[in-house]
């Protein structure tokens, strides 16, 4: 890991009533001392923007990608004025985000909010469709959820404070011809947020999901323009969301006043499954 960003400040501790964050409980809290969130998929599109949104909101964000590109987004947000870190990790690797866990305990102490981005495609019907393909999105969108919560969920039981959301998809809740893979891992994702939240809510931390809908991005930029009217037609707002859209909902989630708000599924998609 490379560390990028500002020195600490002295720290204190005092103790304050936290009201309503997923029970009622006294937390320590150290004050001058930043929150810690770790983005998964944060080198390009919804992760570099969710991780240069929590950002602007004082947090110290660990930006993490399979590739280097996460060097490229924690370098824009320290030149903004933020405070953020590179980890190159394979997410789909579950021994990999175990080490990367383990160095970022030992440097931060504690992870205080985890949003669980990293997802691909590998898109075929499921006749045509090969076994590694969808090994590999089973992996790498929902496995990758299970390895970074785990390694990571103890020092918010014990800070009893946490925020943790998954970017699952309207697919997970509808299916989508041609993803079985894409659409069982993000319906997995739902499951597995649902679960954690039940488990952990008595200890302050609260988890959800995130279902986007069709939102500009790479793939879709390549589209026709043709095919991207179509999509928006489909579409109440008649308009395909951006990144910034996602990232004020995770903003939002991650924050203090969504204390009360923990098991949901935020479907964020302009109405188009309402």
């Amino acid at each position: 890991m490379q560390p990028l960003g500002s020195a600490e400040q002295p720290l204190k501790k005092i103790p304050i009533d936290v009201e309503g964050a997923c029970g009622h409980n006294l937390a320590m809290v150290e004050i001058g001392k930043m929150r810690v969130a770790v983005v998964t998929g944060a080198g390009r599109g919804l992760g570099a923007a969710i991780a240069k949104k929590l950002a602007q909101q004082s947090i110290r964000v660990i930006c993490v990608s399979r590739s280097k590109n996460c060097e490229k987004i924690a370098t824009e947000i320290i030149a903004a004025g933020g405070a953020a870190e590179s980890m190159a990790v394979d997410v789909s690797d579950g021994e990999a985000v175990k080490l990367a866990c383990e160095k970022l305990l030992e440097k931060q102490g504690t992870v205080d909010i985890l949003v669980n981005n990293a997802g691909i495609t590998r898109d075929a019907l499921v006749l045509r469709m090969g076994g590694e393909d969808w090994e590999d999105v089973i992996r790498t969108n929902l496995s990758s959820c299970f390895h970074w919560t785990k390694h990571l969920l103890r020092g918010m039981t014990q800070n009893r404070w946490g925020r943790i959301v998954n970017i699952s998809s309207v697919v997970g809740k509808t299916g989508n011809f041609g993803q079985a893979n894409y659409a069982a891992a993000k319906a997995g994702m739902i499951g597995f947020t649902k679960s954690v939240a039940k488990e952990v809510a008595s200890r302050g931390i609260c988890v959800n999901a995130i279902a986007p809908g069709f939102i500009e991005s790479d793939m879709t930029a390549a589209l026709s323009e043709k095919i991207t009217e179509e999509m928006k037609k489909l579409i109440p707002m008649k308009r395909m969301g951006n990144p910034e859209d996602i990232a004020n909902a995770v903003s939002f989630l991650c924050s203090e006043g969504a204390g009360y708000i923990t098991g949901e599924v935020l479907t964020v998609d302009g109405g188009m499954t309402m």
